[in-house]
């Protein structure tokens, strides 16, 4: 099982690296028990972090609002929930169990 994500009920809690100011956003591969995830805002007055928010809503077919980080708001190293993802997008490879 990885290390990057646990499930609690109905949230996906993921362990990430992020890599501001990239020229696209993306997700990388598996650093230690982090995820690399690029994304191209600045990590300037939060921007970084709102971006990654709507980022990930995407990617997991949700509002922006059940995205939430619940640590690191001003480190590269970020522990965020995704609350009732819509989707599991393949790149985040992801898999629930009972």
């Amino acid at each position: 099982m990885a290390s990057h994500f646990r499930w609690s009920a109905e949230e996906l809690r993921l362990q990430l690296r992020i890599s501001p100011r990239a020229s696209r956003d993306q997700v990388g591969s598996l650093m230690g028990e982090r995820l690399k995830i690029a994304i191209t805002a600045p990590p300037v007055d939060g921007k970084a972090n709102q971006h990654l928010q709507q980022f990930l809503a995407k990617q997991f077919g949700i509002s922006r609002s059940q995205v939430s980080i619940e640590s690191g708001l001003s480190s590269r190293d970020k522990t965020v929930c995704i609350r009732s993802p819509a989707r599991l997008p393949p790149p985040f490879l992801v898999t629930k169990t009972s």
